[in-house]
This record gives structure tokens, C-alpha cells and sequence, in this order.
């Protein structure tokens, strides 16, 4: 999830995840039929604590066959379930019962022509394509683990997953084949290649002519409430990449037992989520969250990212998720069928949102999450927003702020952000961190699941989010969060990127540093007097004891696969520890 704010060429870029459209002229509200027969609607009773959690759940037959059952009987939007273009002609539009019908044919070719059962792996490398929808769904329908990864993996990338997961099969496309070749034959437990190809390659099977020829005559497998149904790969700022397991309960069920908090979806309702494939928020927001509201997941397969691409395409289709947009673009357009705009990742300065709102006319309800756990807290629709912060704890989880003994905090004061954990794990935590006990213990203190974040909690119960727990820079006894400065940093028209860590100085004990990319339209012959004009600018902007008191000029940051800055990469090179 993340929103991102750039200046360059005097153009301001703004990246929002996902947003929420309703098609015209169609309607949810005040149709009983409809409501009454909405998937969601038939959990009430769960929710209000009246009826057990069911032992036995299964995503795909019990949320997505419904929603066919009920588009057939004629109670549901004739808005599609699912809506994929490329933006060059090709268009896919499947109906609950469509999707049905094809995850069934997909799931006989994983368990027919691949020999998958119960409880083996799939890696599952796609991009925005429609058979990323069709595998998972076919997944769920035999019971497979799915392990979603990003398309931008290298060979070493791949093999380090594959031989941790211990999965049987990989599915990705032609483009990704040759990488994976190179490392199979050190994969002993591989014993099925899919690719997703109108062409062909030795040793691989072609998906698409696989599918196209089997039956739909599959039943979906019975699954616990418990039963492993994802892996998403962590990739965090240290260490490997963990494997963080989730359940049917935590991804699936999660959202039928939770209140209409962050997304307050119907099924006359449209969202478009532009985070990348391996990302649990794609999960999240593009497959079972606005699955069991029945909404329709709109999908364009953006290879590149281009505002004007996504422009059009909302014009041309109505739909209202803005992502990567240059603000200079906005000001020609109207955006009549906008409805909710939410943003993630890392916090907005209000700069963003004032702008924003200054373009659209709505505001940005931020979240906050973590692969374990899916959203932690959230602005919702109606609630007031304060500029800085994340919104309120999601329905679901009891957030608090605690210090190093698990002690929780009052209002105002800064700890770790932490979700309480015992005596009862809530439904949407995952299971483990597979096949590594140590690490699942120490995400644990006293009652509560520490997430790593430091943050603050007002007397309303909004969250702000301070920064990494070791991103957290302690001058002169200033505490010092990373985000404030690299806000202020950002806003500078020579800054197109930056991260600032701690740095070790004789007097203070340590000092803030700023590493900064700057736009390559910016003149840059005189970089002293641009410091301690970057310098002043952080001064005026933020509290001055944070301003950057070294900077150093670099043409890229180090990053993980996922974008997320390697703080702790330039934190180690500052004292000498590489």
C-alpha cells in the first residue's frame, strides 16, 4: 500500500492504491432483495456473537458460488464480478458464474495434468493479467497453498522462494520462464511448470491450452476454517524475506466478520487497486474484500505506469482509482464518479491532501496494515480526519501503544504500535512465520504482537505513525523520526527521493543524514550551497533540531523487491558495520 508524492520538473506526482467508483444508474441502497440476500448480510448473526465461527470455510465456495447463486436467481447488479483491460483493445468481462465455471476448468489442470493435491505449493508470478484471478480461485477450489509473488523477482529471487516454500509447481509467464530454468534443476521438490503463454518452452506446460480443454466438472475441496490458504514472502529491511502463512479464516473469512469499516463496498460498486500482484493488498482489496460485498474488481494490466493511460481509462470506463497521477494532467480533468479515495503505505504530509482535495473535491482516507495482519487501522467513511494520522483501530483488533515491557502507554506518548494477541488471537492474524519458530516468538511481548512501528495514540483513539522502531534516530536526546524530515525533504523541488537514517557524531551521540536523489532537471553544480538550502527548507518546515545536519547526493536509494527502502542498508554503511 503506498502513496507516493514526487517533484520533479516542477510536476507533482501523487500515487493512490485504490479507490472506490458506482456506475451510473444503478443501484444497492433501499433494495431489500438485494440486501437480503447479500453474502455479507447472511454472517450477521456471527458478528453479533449470537452464532460460533463455522468450523469449515472455504473462499471459493462459499463466498464466490454464492454470489453466483444469487446472480442467477436474478438478485444481484448486472454489474460484473470482474472487469480486466490492457489498453489495447482486449477486454475481459466474467459474471460470478463465469469466473466459477473457468476457476473450475484451472482447477483440474492443477490437479489432473500437474498432480497437485491438498496442502501443496503453487508460486504464483503474474502480472495484472486475468489468470491471476482464474489460478487463485482454482487454488482455493483443490485446497492448494498459494505463494503470490511480484513479477519484478530475479533467478535468485525465485530460487530462494522456491526453495524455501518447498512448492511443487510455479505458474508465471514467458518472460519470467528463462529465470526460473536457470535455478530449477537446484529445486528437487518442482515437479510442474506452467506458463501463461500463447508460445511454448521445453519442459513447461502451456497453461492457457490447458485450461481451455478441460472439464468444469470440479467440487470444490473441504477446508477448514484453519487451513493454510496463502504464503506472502515479507521482505522487510533485514534478513531474508520471512514466509508469512494466513488462513482461510484470516484472508477469506476475515472480512465477513468484520464491520464495513475501510471499505464499505455494494455490489453496484466498482474498485480498481493498482498495488503490484505479490502484494497482499492486492489480495485484499482486489479479490476478498470486494469479493464478499459482491463488487465488481476492475483490473488494467498497466505493464507502465502512465497518468494518462489511467486517465483515459477512467473516462473511457468510468472508473475512478487515480494512481500515479501528475498533477498537471488533473486540472483537465472532472472526476463526476469518484466516490472514496484511500492511501497506504507510508503517511501523507498534508500537503498531499490538501492538494488532492483541492483537484477532486474528496478527501484521503488513509490505512495502515502489515502482511500479517491486513488493515490495522483505518479512516473510515463519516469519521473525522486528522492530518497525520492513520484513522482509528480496525473492528477487529485491539490496538495499542506500548513500551518495551508490553506496558501500554497513555494517550500522547510515543511507543510501539501493537495489537493484543492473547488470551484470544483475533481472526485476521496469520498463522506463522513458516518454518521459523524463533521469529514467530519474538513478534510476540506480553499480550501483544509488536509490529516494529512506533507510533502515538490521541485521546479519540487516532494513530500516528512515527516510523520504524529502528529507523528511530535519538540526537542530543531528541527522538527523531525518519518520516518528518524526509516529508519536509520531499517538498523541495530539487528532491525527487530521499531517506534519512542516523549517523554517528562525537557530540550528539548521532545525528540525522539524508541521502537524496535529485530531479535530473535541477541544477546541481553548486551542492554546498544546495545543502544548506535543503537544510533551511527542513528547518522552516519541521521542528529544527530534526533538520538533516549531513547530506550526502546519490543517483538511486537500495531497495527490496516490493520499493521499500533499505533504511537499515544506509543506517549499517553510516557506522561502519559494512
Amino acid at each position: 500500500m503506498e502513496l507516493v508524492w514526487k517533484q520533479a520538473e516542477k510536476k507533482k506526482e501523487l500515487r493512490i492504491r485504490y479507490c472506490m467508483y458506482e456506475p451510473p444508474n444503478r443501484t444497492f441502497h433501499g433494495h431489500a432483495r438485494l440486501l437480503s440476500s447479500d453474502v455479507y448480510s447472511q454472517y450477521e448473526s456471527i458478528r453479533q456473537g449470537k452464532q460460533e465461527i463455522p468450523k469449515y470455510f472455504n473462499f471459493a465456495s462459499d463466498v464466490l458460488d454464492k454470489w453466483s447463486e444469487i446472480e442467477k436467481a436474478g438478485k444481484r447488479p448486472s454489474n460484473p464480478a470482474f472487469w480486466w483491460v490492457n489498453g489495447e483493445g482486449e477486454e475481459v468481462k466474467w459474471s460470478f458464474e463465469e469466473l466459477g465455471f473457468l476457476s473450475r476448468k484451472v482447477a483440474n489442470v492443477l490437479t489432473k495434468e500437474c498432480g497437485l493435491q491438498k496442502g501443496d505449493r503453487l508460486i504464483l508470478i503474474l502480472p495484472r493479467i486475468p489468470e491471476w484471478w482464474l489460478v487463485k480461485v482454482a487454488c482455493m477450489r483443490a485446497g492448494i497453498v498459494i505463494i503470490p509473488g511480484t513479477s519484478q523477482l530475479s533467478a535468485k529471487d525465485i530460487l530462494y522462494r522456491l526453495q524455501a516454500s518447498k512448492a511443487a509447481c510455479i505458474v508465471t509467464t514467458d518472460k519470467l520462464a528463462p529465470a526460473v530454468d536457470s535455478v530449477a534443476s537446484q529445486c528437487q521438490l518442482l515437479k510442474a511448470k506452467l506458463m501463461v503463454s500463447k508460445g511454448s518452452r521445453e519442459g513447461w506446460l502451456n497453461f492457457t491450452e490447458l485450461y481451455q480443454n478441460q472439464s468444469a466438472d470440479h467440487s470444490c475441496i473441504k477446508t477448514r476454517i484453519q487451513d493454510p490458504m496463502m504464503i506472502f514472502f515479507t521482505s522487510g529491511t533485514t534478513g531474508s524475506p520471512k514466509m508469512t502463512q494466513h488462513s482461510q479464516g484470516s484472508l477469506g473469512f476475515r472480512p465477513l466478520l468484520s464491520e464495513r469499516y475501510w471499505l464499505d463496498l455494494t455490489p453496484s460498486q466498482m474498485i480498481w487497486n493498482t498495488a503490484d500482484t505479490g502484494w497482499i493488498l492486492t489480495s485484499i482489496a482486489s479479490f476478498f474484500d470486494p469479493w464478499v460485498f459482491g463488487s465488481c474488481v476492475f483490473m488494467h494490466n498497466l505493464p507502465q505506469t502512465d497518468s494518462e493511460v489511467i486517465l483515459n481509462s477512467i473516462h473511457r470506463f468510468h472508473c475512478v482509482v487515480i494512481a500515479f497521477l501528475v498533477f498537471n494532467s488533473l486540472r483537465r480533468y472532472k472526476f463526476l464518479s469518484l466516490k472514496y479515495c484511500i492511501s497506504g503505505g507510508e503517511p501523507l504530509n498534508p500537503e498531499v491532501m490538501e492538494q488532492w482535495k483541492s483537484y477532486t473535491g474528496l478527501d484521503i482516507h488513509e490505512v495502515y496494515g502489515q502482511t500479517e495482519m491486513g488493515v490495522i487501522c483505518s479512516i473510515s467513511k463519516g469519521m473525522k480526519i486528522k492530518p497525520g494520522s492513520m484513522g482509528k483501530a480496525a473492528p477487529l483488533y485491539d490496538v495499542q501503544i506500548v513500551d518495551k515491557n508490553a506496558n501500554i502507554l497513555p494517550p500522547g506518548q510515543q511507543g510501539e504500535i501493537a495489537i493484543r494477541s492473547k488470551p484470544i488471537r483475533p481472526l485476521g492474524f496469520f498463522s506463522e512465520y513458516l518454518d521459523n519458530p524463533k521469529k514467530t516468538a519474538e513478534s510476540e511481548r506480553g499480550d501483544f504482537y509488536v509490529t516494529g512501528d512506533r507510533g502515538t495514540m490521541d485521546e479519540e483513539g487516532y494513530f500516528q505513525f512515527i516510523g520504524r522502531d529502528d529507523d528511530i534516530i535519538i540526537s542530543s536526546g531528541y527522538r527523531i523520526g525518519p518520516f518528518e524530515v524526509e516529508s519536509a525533504l520531499i517538498e523541495h523541488p530539487a528532491v525527487v527521493e530521499t531517506a534519512v537514517v542516523s549517523s554517528p557524531d562525537p557530540l550528539r551521540g548521532e545525528v540525522v543524514k539524508a541521502f537524496v536523489v535529485l530531479s535530473p532537471t535541477f541544477p546541481s553544480t553548486d551542492l554546498k550551497s544546495l545543502t544548506r538550502d535543503l537544510q533551511d527548507h527542513v528547518k522552516k518546515t519541521t521542528a529544527p533540531y530534526k533538520y538533516p545536519r549531513k547530506v550526502e547526493f546519490v543517483k538511486e536509494l537500495p531497495k527490496t523487491v516490493t520499493g521499500k527502502i533499505k533504511r537499515n542498508e544506509l543506517r549499517d554503511k553510516e557506522w561502519g558495520r559494512i
